[in-house]
């Protein structure tokens, strides 16, 4: 279930995107090295969740190409794991936590194969590797945020997928789950597989990631965090927001 070699996990050559007709990316180039831990930087409406939507092919883009491990995303799609935003997820769903990560395992299923014991085994791995384990039979409605983010995180981990796609995992979670969740993405990066992380919380971002790519609309930069995220680029990336950046400390 794991990619070999070295090489690009995520190349993106000429994206662009509209809704209706409005432009919401302008020709995107992005090449990420399997491997890395990226975080996806930028205003609210630059288009970071549509960027990811575009590499999924959830939404259609008006010109470009996306590969994934060198191949269409139809070829892989089973090596792809996305958490989406929270607000994306019906939580009154009748569904246990268990039920979910176990959704995990169906892409590697044929039409009509069974959840086996392998799989349930697989699932408690990953339920342990968030530290929810003993959530495994509630409802997913019934839990905290930062609990809830860990039951899709560990449904991405019980799916073995090479490259992950995390919308905003943060959001709503407590300090110690937000590190648990770190520790977690580092520890995937380190075995060869590549997360890309929208990401808020500016004054984070060069301790959580090796790379970044900043954001809107049009790409800003992508690159190392050390030489990438200068207050330069965060200024170009937040033009209309350099007040508030100010006041946090950010270009200070």
């Amino acid at each position: 279930m794991t990619s070999a070699g070295k090489g690009n996990a995520i190349a993106i050559k000429g994206l662009s995107h509209s809704y209706g007709n409005k432009r919401i990316l302008t020709n995107i180039n992005i090449n990420i090295p399997k491997g890395t831990l990226c975080g996806v930087i930028g205003p609210n409406g630059a288009g970071k969740s549509t960027l990811f939507k575009c590499i999924l092919k959830l939404i259609d883009y008006d010109f470009g190409n996306v590969t994934l491990l060198d191949k269409p995303i139809e070829e892989v799609r089973k090596q792809i794991a996305y958490v989406p935003q929270k607000d994306e997820v019906d939580w009154t769903f009748p569904a246990t936590v268990m039920d979910v990560v176990l959704m995990g395992r169906y892409p590697w299923k044929k039409m009509f194969d069974r959840i086996n014991d392998e799989d349930k085994e697989i699932a408690m791995d990953a339920l342990k590797d968030v530290g929810i384990e003993h959530l495994k039979d509630r409802q997913i409605g019934e839990l905290s945020g930062g609990q809830q983010q860990r039951v899709f995180i560990a449904r991405a981990l019980c799916q073995g997928a090479d490259i992950f796609l995390l919308d905003e995992p943060f959001v709503g979670v407590d300090i110690t789950t937000e590190e648990k969740i770190i520790d977690i993405l580092k520890r995937l990066a380190s075995q060869g597989k590549t997360l890309l992380v929208v990401h808020h919380d500016l004054s984070s971002v060069e301790e959580y990631f090796d790379k970044v790519i900043l954001l809107n609309q049009r790409l800003i930069a992508v690159g190392d965090t050390e030489t990438t995220f200068t207050q330069e680029n965060i200024a170009k990336a937040y033009r209309s927001q350099l007040t508030i950046l100010h006041k946090t400390g950010m270009m200070g």
